[in-house]
């Protein structure tokens, strides 16, 4: 398993994309997904939202248990990732690609989130 390394992680395993005009993706890692196993319904936060960084902002379901999704940083969500609302399985399949979960416009980003490495030491993965 290999962590990209342009990502920065929370250490509740949501990942964030640099920002693009404001703009960040977030998802959850490999690990986590692993950890939950089949996912097969996502909660997502609802455009216009207002996310807080360390919060809960949705929730996973998977085969195994329910998992709440954190957002990594504070702000307006501006796009849920519809594929995986229709298919969840895209979370398990393309964490870090096609199973991103929203974009947020980042207001305030939280100085605890981990680079790669600093991940990888964090979850052993």
């Amino acid at each position: 398993m290999s962590n990209p390394q342009q990502l920065r992680y929370s250490k509740e395993h949501e990942w964030l994309s640099a920002t693009e005009d404001g703009v960040a993706t977030v998802g959850i890692t490999e690990h986590a997904a692993n950890a939950l196993g089949d996912v097969v319904f996502v909660d997502l936060p609802d455009v216009g939202a207002t996310v807080t960084a360390g919060e809960t902002c949705g929730e996973l379901e998977s085969t195994k248990s329910v998992s709440d999704l954190y957002s990594p940083v504070s702000g307006e969500v501006v796009e849920a990732n519809q594929d995986v609302v229709e298919d969840p399985s895209l979370v398990n399949s393309a964490p870090f690609t096609g199973g991103w979960l929203f974009k947020v416009r980042v207001a305030e980003e939280p100085g605890d989130l981990l680079s790669a490495d600093e991940y990888t030491e964090f979850s052993g993965s």
